[in-house]
């Protein structure tokens, strides 16, 4: 009897969740779709009952903090994104006047290599590169340098200019250390401060993950006045592992991939560089593209190694590693990277190489996969190994519920407006 109990027993704040929304798929009516069930049972489930991200992933940063200091917490934390707390706001202010919106460490450093756009002079990369190296190490000369080259500028005629004022903008003090968190409000990758109340529903916040492609979703407490939870989509794909042996997840989970219509983004859709790339130039179609991550390709078609938004910081917090460079390539930063993780004991994708899978591949297979390697994007590959797609967790979120008709109203109305130019 015991033993019954216990195996009945959720194993985990995820798997409790889970079992909250099996108890009430079974009492959902017959004759709705399993999509149509699922989104009746999300709609019913406050999004506070979502397990609590860990202290340390739940900090805030001032907005008259300088853009060093914000790198220096967010890496501090190991975190990508934080809000940003409006200092000017009287003591008495909501929470909605409190917040001016999230800032991530990524979109730091590509707000500041969006500045070196602005200009169209090109200079002698070498007359900066001493002052450059001073300030920020080799690693940035190098991967600079490798953009600016005349080979490189030749063979890629369409690609954005990297002049001179490319490595004072990055290194001047007054865009850097004395640049103002607030003062990058409407810039790639600035997001609006889009938090839940606690009472709102786990629905909600599943739909601003994925339809609205929020990389994360703070969520508040009224009563506090004060943010009580972050919900990443890490943590979503962990909390869709932990229910994969319950009946409404096994209705998607069981399925092959080409069965719900995966990967939604085909072979000939999926931006990408050759390893002998520079590096730069994976980061430059990143915001140009508004997307948070590419694949390394060789042979050409071959992904060989992923690089995400948030690993631009390797530029700035392991500079040394590069040092044996005179440009980085996008193959020359998967190896360094890799080699400076396993060195300091760290874990990312890049150390484990590329993830993929087969379009023969259930979805529980591939979130396993996911919440394994704490990533949210996976490329498809024929037996071959060339690319065939890539699925990300917003793709699979979009198979398993979807937004009625009007659910939003003025949602939107109710939070600070999104700054000019900006992408959720």
């Amino acid at each position: 009897m015991v033993m019954e109990e216990e195996s009945r027993t959720p194993r985990s704040p995820e798997a409790k969740l889970g079992k909250e929304v099996e108890d009430l798929w079974d009492v959902q009516e017959s004759q709705l779709s399993p999509t149509e069930k699922l989104n009746a049972c999300f709609e019913s489930i406050p999004v506070s009952e979502f397990p609590h991200a860990p202290p340390s992933q739940v900090i805030e940063i001032k907005s008259d903090a300088s853009l060093s200091e914000a790198v220096r917490l967010l890496s501090q934390n190991k975190i990508l994104s934080a809000p940003v707390v409006n200092v000017d706001a009287p003591e008495d202010a909501s929470w909605i006047d409190r917040y001016l919106g999230m800032v991530e460490f990524a979109g730091i450093v590509v707000w500041t290599l969006h500045q070196s756009e602005k200009n169209d002079t090109l200079d002698e990369p070498n007359l900066f590169s001493s002052a450059l190296e001073d300030s920020m190490g080799p690693a940035v000369v190098a991967a600079a340098t490798g953009m600016s080259s005349p080979r490189y500028r030749s063979s890629q005629p369409g690609s954005p200019k990297t002049a001179g004022n490319f490595f004072e903008l990055l290194t001047s003090s007054d865009l850097y250390k004395n640049t103002k968190v607030k003062d990058i409000s409407g810039s790639f990758r600035w997001a609006p401060f889009l938090a839940l109340q606690t009472s709102n529903s786990f629905l909600t916040m599943l739909l601003l993950l994925s339809k609205y492609r929020m990389k994360s979703v703070p969520v508040v407490d009224p009563g506090e006045q004060k943010i009580d939870n972050i919900i990443t989509q890490s943590a979503v794909i962990h909390m869709l592992e932990e229910c994969a042996d319950l009946q409404w997840f096994k209705s998607w989970g069981s399925k092959q991939l080409c069965e719900l219509g995966l990967p939604l983004m085909n072979a000939n859709q999926v931006i990408k560089v050759n390893e002998d790339e520079p590096v730069l130039q994976a980061f430059r179609l990143m915001r140009q593209k508004g997307i948070g991550g590419l694949p390394v390709v060789s042979d050409g078609n071959k992904p060989v190694a992923n690089i995400s938004i948030r690993d631009i910081q390797f530029l700035l917090i392991a500079p040394e590693i590069y040092k044996d460079y005179r440009s980085i390539t996008a193959k020359n930063f998967v190896t360094s990277v890799k080699r400076y993780l396993e060195e300091n004991q760290k874990s990312s994708p890049l150390v484990s190489g590329m993830i993929t899978c087969r379009k023969n591949e259930t979805l529980e297979e591939v979130i396993s996969k996911l919440d394994s390697k704490e990533i949210h994007r996976i490329y498809v590959v024929d037996e071959e190994g060339n690319l065939e797609g890539v699925i990300t967790l917003r793709d699979i979120i979009s198979r398993i519920v979807h937004e009625p008709r009007g659910y939003f109203g003025d949602f939107f109305d109710g939070v600070l407006p999104l700054p000019a130019n900006s992408r959720v």
